[in-house]
């Protein structure tokens, strides 16, 4: 199929305080692994976009929940139906690209996406860190499990990019995309890390982040804000750990919450996704990466690791070959699964301007890239949970049946409910 025509007061404060690179090998792919993403020192500038507004009927609708840091304002706008696949159809070409930790510097980077979104007609995830709604004054009321009162492997906002951070996040839902977490200390190394914690600790970070979510109001002292526009215990349905660690003992809790995905495995195959304990399981990718021999997962920290190591801040003379070696990765798996087996593609994403900001231009143009063909339907996890639940249980199996690359024959063999 042929593709269509489209035609701070900046404070020297970061999202994280420390950036410790620690890479770990994933067998049998060559990737250098996702495992410490503690900090980076970024000097934000320029004006964060305004918070979309509920018009008159929706504000007379909308019922304050707790302080009145979040509201019920009824179903999400925008919000997509799906249908069960007809005998014989070919399945949609997915793409979620999500975004960890989705906290607002000066840097415009949420709104620049938001606006990527809403050029291509695409829903995303954000996976918000709790604690970018707490300030540090009130870092106190963290009890981060195995670790001391108050600690964070990232660092704490300033109250003006808080009030970002809200604004944006509010937009955000406002405009149909999702609304995950990224839990709250980001805790990847040493005793304390999120990899020995228990499914009882880790129902306590989910308490303490869906917490600070539903209660910046009074955590911060804020009274020129508008509420966040959902309930976030009902809104909140799946998450990425910090990492990609410790997913086997957050699952229990996961599933105690009546969560519907997960989405911290690392090392996952282009394939269509199943159930782990009967919450969808949706993996960061191996895709092909130009220039190398082996793979790399989709995720921007896993392509800067194999190509600047260590430093964040890497060669000036690379940076247009490694642009556009993250392009072409974003972009060879997307048109693997489009021209074989159709598997949804999932893109992991931080708001960092890491080697000169290229990952952020590389998705950006690779979205667009892919915006181009038909059949393409960029949404959030919780709506690709939503496709998956209506279709025919056999059906389903039958796409899983469908290994890497694998084109079938005649999709009606394999989108028809009979054996």
């Amino acid at each position: 199929m042929e593709p269509r025509n489209l035609h701070r007061r900046p404070k020297t404060i970061s999202r994280r305080a420390t950036l410790g690179l620690g890479f770990a090998g994933l067998t049998g792919t060559g990737l250098l692994g996702y495992r410490a993403l503690n900090s980076l020192n970024s000097t934000p500038s320029g004006p964060v976009s305004s918070a979309t507004s509920l018009d008159s009927r929706e504000e007379s609708r909308a019922r304050l929940l707790g302080d009145g840091s979040t509201a019920d304002t009824g179903a999400q706008p925008g919000a997509r139906k799906f249908k069960r696949l007809e005998s014989g159809e070919r399945p949609p070409q997915f793409v979620v690209i999500s975004w960890d930790g989705a906290g607002a510097l000066d840097d415009n980077l949420f709104s620049r996406f938001r606006n990527v979104a809403a050029d291509v007609d695409a829903h995303m995830t954000f996976f918000l860190s709790g604690l970018y709604l707490l300030p540090e004054t009130k870092k106190d009321i963290y009890h981060p499990p195995l670790n001391p009162i108050g600690s964070s492997a990232i660092g704490y906002l300033s109250d003006d990019h808080i009030k970002n951070t809200i604004r944006e996040i509010r937009s955000a839902w406002l405009e149909g995309h999702e609304i995950g977490t990224h839990f709250n200390g980001h805790f990847c190394s040493g005793p304390g890390s999120v990899e020995k914690w228990t499914s009882e600790m880790w129902q306590s970070e989910i308490d303490q982040a869906i917490s600070f979510v539903t209660s910046w109001r009074t955590n911060t002292g804020f009274t020129d804000l508008e509420p966040l526009p959902f309930d976030y215990r009902k809104e909140l349905v799946g998450a990425r750990t910090p990492c990609l660690l410790g997913q086997n003992r957050l699952l229990p809790a996961a599933r105690d919450l009546g969560w519907r995905y997960d989405a911290s495995s690392p090392g996952g195959l282009q394939v269509w996704p199943s159930k782990n304990g009967g919450i969808w399981n949706f993996p960061l990718q191996a895709v092909p990466f130009p220039g190398h021999k082996f793979e790399v997962l989709t995720m921007d920290y896993n392509i800067m690791a194999n190509q600047s190591g260590q430093a964040t801040q890497g060669s000036l003379s690379s940076r247009a070959t490694w642009r556009e070696q993250a392009r072409g990765a974003y972009f060879g798996g997307f048109k693997r699964s489009y021209y074989s087996n159709r598997a949804p593609l999932f893109i992991g994403n931080h708001f960092e301007s890491w080697n000169g900001g290229i990952y952020m231009d590389a998705v950006e143009e690779a979205v667009k890239d892919m915006a181009a063909f038909s059949d393409v339907q960029f949404v959030s996890f919780r709506e690709l949970c939503d496709w998956l639940d209506v279709q025919d249980s056999a059906v389903l199996n039958k796409l899983c049946e469908l290994s890497v690359g694998e084109k079938p024959s005649n999709w009606s063999h394999v989108t028809s409910s009979k054996k």
